[in-house]
């Protein structure tokens, strides 16, 4: 897999908001408003929102979350396109509604630590699932926030019910760090090594 072109330009700077990042699987684009309506959609299905934690909100809250969360340099939101669904959205509409089918999200929320970053990903398209979309995803968002915010560490937080996040990220290499019995989630973490970040832009 490799980073769009244009991950590699102008560091520093919110770079989520103006590069796509493409691998074999998965197109990652920026979250922008045309989005939130299909979003929207997804976070009405109960599973979802135990899966991410999250509380239902009316769509002109996601429009609102949409806005704070562009606004916010600590986190970086993609959406997550499926390669083999762009084709036949350019027909049908526009190809970055009619292909999303999750989001992947970096968070640099540890003032004292800016170089750790926790990570979540979000296949919500269940037609979609189960074709490796949810693992490209995440090796591109890692060496997206390595590459361009020096992050040397990644943590991911998963509730102890969501079973295929938790096996997804111990094949990545995620070590199980500590576990919450007031939450029922597991914290694994992931130092990144310089090998690994070969790795990461092969």
């Amino acid at each position: 897999m490799e980073l769009g072109e244009t991950a590699r330009e102008g560091r520093g700077q919110r770079k989520s908001l103006e590069t796509s990042l493409e691998g074999k699987k998965v197109v990652l684009v920026p979250y922008m408003e045309e989005h939130v309506p299909r979003y929207h959609e997804w976070m009405q299905d109960p599973s979802l929102l135990l899966a991410t934690g999250s509380e239902p909100l009316t769509l002109d809250q996601e429009y609102q979350m949409h806005l704070s969360w562009t606004q916010d340099p600590n986190k970086h939101t993609f959406i997550v396109l499926d390669k083999e669904l762009i084709e036949g959205s350019f027909v049908h509409g526009d190809p970055h509604v009619e292909a999303m089918v999750g989001d992947v999200n970096i968070y640099m929320n540890d003032p004292d630590d800016l170089q750790t970053a926790e990570i979540e990903i979000m296949i919500a398209e269940t037609k979609s699932r189960g074709k490796g979309l949810g693992e490209e995803s995440v090796l591109l968002m890692m060496a997206f926030a390595v590459e361009n915010y020096g992050i040397q560490k990644f943590r991911a937080k998963i509730g102890d019910s969501n079973t295929a996040s938790l096996n997804l990220f111990r094949k990545l290499g995620f070590a199980d760090a500590s576990y919450s019995e007031v939450f029922k989630e597991v914290t694994l973490e992931l130092p990144v090594t310089e090998q690994f970040f070969k790795c990461l832009l092969t």
